[in-house]
């Protein structure tokens, strides 16, 4: 059956909601969490710098780090991930489900940076000044997968131009694209206090950009073997800006110990805005359809574009860090961080229904991040471990959500080189989850079951002054 183009019918359809793209409950979730991206060493040593500093990217953990510093630094940072996406869908009480594998890569420059010491303060009691900034990628949003099976569901099960009734499936397949990112630039002073106590505060600016478009398509069929395909467009397009602050210190302890703690608020978009051609609600528009109708022209049915504005409030959080330094020749070091996921709160518009989502599927969450660093002359090698749980209370997914995610584990390992006032550092992280993802939530149909393997490789270039 030849596909073409010929003409498009430009009318509106009234039918229930039928939402393939992320519903707000799990854009929600999307927006609040964040990619630990940062220099080499950071990532090699899976961001466990709560009670350590001394690396521009542990202003997004505690900005007290700062004035760990002893000279003026300058960093950049490029990162390429690697993401294996393999989507595994079909009726499973046949024995038909089946496995489609997406390759994605991006690079990013994930990381720019400078901390400016000042050790030359007249005080008795403070010793030491710092200020900084950071550019960051908080959340990289590029990803795409597909999926294809048959699950004996007929979405479309008529054709708008005749009356027949197109209840026989020969399958349906899924295709998702994600783009965009949310970077942070932070700006930030720390302090040293009796040469113990260090202190540091921050302020956080967040620019959020994200695209979907996901194609469902389905091939239906009749009882006299007549054909029509499907494929419905929807694409959501959300901009926004976003501020946070963050408040933490390290003490010195012992020479060999110190520990941390910081306070980060929750972000705070104040004007989000969404450019979609469906909504969430029921009886609307639900996107743009192309009928394929076997031995006819194809045609269109297109839905208008709407705008939205809301606002939106993501989880604050608490972590608590401790450091062991063994001299000159290396150091342990653990972060655990507290969010609340619960506070997860849309407003400037109608959400009761996506606000009480968060309050009875999510959770508080406990994460773990482990790095240790040898240092080997001017050679050093790291290794970390980290942990991050999911903030669904069960995996279990229901008509609220067309997302769910497993716990994240991951490793990370690097080394770098001190060529004196020039560094250059190098890692390796992987980390890997599931998720299900259902591109038919009201139905009965299992969804999508994917298994995510990220890998990512980090380069940074240090000068110091």
């Amino acid at each position: 059956m030849k596909r073409f183009y010929i003409s498009a019918i430009l009318f509106a359809v009234t039918l229930t909601s039928f939402s393939q793209n992320m519903k707000y409950q799990d854009l929600g979730v999307l927006f609040s969490q964040d990619d630990n991206y940062g220099t080499a060493r950071f990532t090699a040593m899976s961001g466990a710098f709560g009670a350590l500093g001394g690396d521009i990217s542990a202003i997004n953990i505690n900005p007290a780090g700062l004035s760990v510093f002893n000279y003026s630094t300058f960093t950049g940072t490029l990162n390429s991930k690697n993401t294996d996406i393999n989507a595994s869908y079909g009726d499973a009480s046949f024995n038909d489900r089946r496995i489609t594998t997406t390759n994605n890569f991006n690079l990013n420059l994930a990381q720019a940076g400078a901390v400016l010491v000042f050790d030359d303060i007249q005080s008795k009691d403070w010793s030491k000044f710092a200020i900084g900034f950071n550019y960051r990628i908080a959340k990289d949003f590029s990803n795409d997968f597909s999926a294809g099976g048959n699950e004996a569901v007929t979405r479309f099960d008529s054709n708008p131009r005749d009356s027949n009734t197109y209840d026989f499936t020969n399958g349906q397949f899924f295709d998702n694209n994600y783009n965009g990112d949310i970077s942070e630039l932070s700006f930030a002073v720390s302090a040293v206090h009796q040469k113990k106590l260090h202190i540091g505060l921050s302020l956080n600016f967040y620019d959020l950009n994200f695209f979907q478009q996901s194609i469902l398509t389905e091939l239906n069929s009749d009882a006299d073997g007549n054909i029509l395909d499907v494929e419905l467009f929807q694409d959501n397009l959300t901009t926004g800006n976003g501020f946070s602050g963050n408040l933490g210190f390290i003490y010195k302890l012992h020479k060999s110990f110190r520990f941390g703690a910081s306070y980060q608020t929750p972000t705070w978009y104040t004007e989000m805005n969404q450019e979609t051609n469906y909504n969430q609600d029921s009886n609307i528009n639900i996107g743009d359809t192309i009928y394929y109708p076997e031995n006819e022209d194809s045609f269109t049915e297109y839905t208008n574009f709407q705008w939205i504005n809301y606002s939106l409030r993501t989880p604050s959080k608490l972590t608590g860090s401790a450091a062991f330094i063994f001299g000159k020749n290396g150091l342990l070091s653990l972060d655990y961080t507290h969010r609340n996921y619960r506070n997860i709160k849309f407003s400037n518009g109608v959400f009761t229904n996506e606000n009480q989502f968060y309050q009875n599927r999510l959770r508080n969450t406990h994460n773990y991040n482990i790095g240790t660093e040898w240092r080997f002359d001017n050679f050093s090698i790291r290794g970390g471990y980290n942990y991050e749980q999911t903030p669904f209370i069960t995996n279990n997914l229901d008509n609220d959500s067309i997302t769910n995610i497993s716990d994240v584990e991951g490793y990370s390992f690097g080394g770098g080189y001190n060529f004196g006032v020039f560094k250059v550092d190098l890692a390796y992280t992987n980390n890997n989850k599931t998720a299900n993802y259902n591109f038919y939530p009201g139905f009965n149909v299992d969804p999508a079951s994917l298994n995510i393997d990220n890998r990512v490789f980090t380069a940074t270039v240090s000068i110091s002054l």
